[in-house]
Formats: C-alpha cells, sequence, structure tokens
C-alpha cells in the first residue's frame, strides 16, 4: 500500500510555533526513512496557539532542504484565499527547490469571518464550486504553461524545476469537489476525517465524472487518495487510549471550541473513560470519522477503507496528545502495512 502523511503542525502545550516546525520538520525526515510516499502540511487560520501550519509554501521550502526524496505538498493550499498565479509560482518555486518531488494540492475552506475578512477573501461567491473549478484550472494552466498564445497570460512564465512539474491534486470532503477533479481529470483526495459519511458518495462521482484530462498536468485514468484520522500503538487498548485526543477535540469543535486539544488524561475524563478500540472489522455502512489499533489491525482498516471506495492510496492524519506518540505512531503504521 502507498501511505502517507498529512502534518498539521501542532504546537506542543507550552510551546511555540519554532517547536512545532521542529516538530513536522522531525516527522518527515522519519517519514522518508521509513518509506512513506509523501508528507503534506496544512493550512489553516486562527489557531495559532495549537496549530501553526498556516503557510505550506513557506513550511515546504524549509522539508525541502531538510529531505532528499520524499514527495513534498500542501494537504490543501486554500485557493480560494489567493489569486492562482501566485500559487502556480509558489509552487513552480518550491519545485526549482526540490525538482520532481512536489504536489499541489489544492483545495477551499472558510475559517472565522475575522480571518476571511483579514485574509481578503469574499466569503459570498456566486457560484463557489464554478469559481474554485476556474481557480483550479488557472493554476494548472500557468504550471504547465499551457495558456494558448492568444491568452492574456500567455507570456507569464513562473520559475520551474529541472524535473517534472508539479502534480496537482484536488482536495476535498464532498461530491462536489469530486466532481471538480473528475471533471478536470486530475488526481483526487478526500478528507476521510472530515466528512466521513461522504467517501464513498465522493469517490462515485469522482469516477462517474471523470474525464481524460484536456490540461497539460492531468492525467488518463482516475488516481484517487483518502485521508483518515488514524493513530497506531502496540496494542488495540493503547491505541485507542491515544485515539482519545481526537475524539475530544472533535467533541469540542462541535461545542464551538475551535483551536484547542486536550491531553490524553483530559481527553479520557472530558469522554467518561477510554474509547473502545476500533473494530477489526468495520460494518458495511461504517466509516468512524477516527480509527485506532494495533499495527495488524491498523493496516487491515486501512485495506478496508481503501476497498471499499477504490482508493489508490491512504494517508494518515492524526491528532494526538503528545509528539512521540505521534512519530511512534507513524513507525508502527509503516510496519503494519510492509513499508519496511
Amino acid at each position: 500500500m502507498d501511505l502517507s502523511i498529512v502534518d498539521l503542525s501542532p504546537v506542543p502545550r507550552g510551546g511555540t510555533a519554532t517547536d512545532a516546525y521542529a516538530n513536522t520538520v522531525e516527522a518527515a525526515a522519519q517519514a522518508e526513512r521509513l518509506g512513506y510516499s509523501r508528507f503534506w502540511v496544512a493550512e489553516h487560520h486562527g489557531m495559532a496557539s495549537t496549530l501553526a501550519g498556516t503557510t505550506p509554501e513557506v513550511l515546504l521550502g524549509h522539508l525541502a532542504a531538510e529531505t532528499d526524496s520524499i514527495r513534498l505538498g500542501s494537504g490543501a493550499v486554500l485557493l480560494n484565499h489567493y489569486s492562482p498565479f501566485k500559487v502556480a509560482e509558489q509552487f513552480g518555486a518550491l519545485d526549482g527547490l526540490a525538482p520532481g518531488r512536489i504536489d499541489a494540492g489544492l483545495g477551499r475552506a472558510n475559517g472565522s469571518p475575522a480571518s476571511d475578512q483579514a485574509l481578503g477573501t469574499d466569503r459570498h461567491v456566486e457560484d463557489p464550486d464554478g469559481d474554485h473549478a476556474e481557480k483550479v484550472e488557472a493554476v494548472v494552466n500557468h504550471l504547465y504553461d499551457d495558456y494558448p498564445d492568444e491568452h492574456p497570460y500567455a507570456d507569464l512564465e513562473i520559475p520551474r524545476g529541472s524535473g517534472d512539474p508539479p502534480v496537482p491534486w484536488v482536495l476535498g470532503s464532498s461530491p462536489s469537489s469530486a466532481t471538480i477533479a473528475g471533471e478536470l481529470g486530475l488526481p483526487y483526495c478526500f478528507a476521510g476525517f472530515i466528512r466521513p459519511q461522504f467517501a464513498v458518495h465522493s469517490f462515485e462521482e469522482y469516477r462517474e465524472s471523470f474525464r481524460a484530462s484536456p490540461l497539460a498536468g492531468g492525467i488518463d485514468e482516475p488516481h484517487g487518495m483518502v485521508a483518515v484520522n488514524a493513530v497506531c500503538a502496540e496494542t488495540d487498548e493503547e491505541a485507542a487510549r491515544l485515539r482519545a485526543v481526537a475524539e475530544a477535540t472533535y467533541k469540542r469543535m462541535r461545542r464551538g471550541e475551535v483551536g484547542t486539544r486536550p491531553t490524553v488524561e483530559e481527553a479520557i475524563d472530558e469522554l467518561g473513560g477510554v474509547p473502545e478500540p476500533t473494530p477489526a472489522t468495520l460494518g458495511a455502512n461504517e466509516w468512524p470519522r477516527a480509527i485506532s489499533g494495533s499495527p495488524e489491525t491498523i493496516s487491515g482498516l486501512l485495506d478496508q477503507l481503501a476497498e471499499r471506495v477504490g482508493a489508490d492510496e491512504m494517508m494518515i492524519q492524526h491528532v494526538v496528545g503528545d509528539h512521540e506518540d505521534g512519530l511512534r505512531s507513524h513507525e508502527l503504521l509503516a510496519e503494519g502495512v510492509g513499508l519496511v
């Protein structure tokens, strides 16, 4: 199984963004050693006390200098906030720093009204799906210098490396993003930890709407990846204990407490006990928001979820209380799926 990681750059309790970025670098270097396929970093705004990952394009430049072979990318750069040309320039520059190993993960999301206003983002777009599709297509055309001669942007150039241009991905958590990916003929990554109930429908929509891409950076056949929240430990019971942080964090978010993360002990107390271990076999319509288990259990669960939607790759996101627990989880996951 091709397995990858998306990192949120969580700020350690009592720490700073400097600590968060150092941990992200350590996680990327470990992922490369263990044989993970990709290491992506996320973009969040207005949560600096808990998540320092606000600017993937900056952090990826540093990761390019700290790694040698693993693919690096954004999970995702939030395109609704930015100019497609500027995003293409950023990823072109990243390709110059790490030729042939950059993924341009393109998504969209609104944050708080204040953060969106500070970013200069219009929250009331008349046709948000059409606007996003146009922006994704524009990024790809800039990256691949694929505007026709008569287009006003035909003579614009961006920095380029010596390898293949960055690979564009459409990221999302709904069937509408799947349709955009399919109609543009681009790889698709579904965020299963956001709206898991839409996973099956989204992949069905992706394949039904897919057509061989007219874009220079497109693909001839559908290629999909699912990102899941997963944590691994030596036993199912210990992994469930670590998963308590993700479960409690989600409950806090539903109460409107955005940007907070409990310790394992606090999470267990808030949940009224340690969560039950994730069953080794999921029900036919069961897609948990977070999964946990031993290496053997997690490997089986990832196989089940990948088969359920026909995913070509899987990506791991986790919300854990301690950086060392996260590193150990990645190590055990790699063992479980046979990367090492």
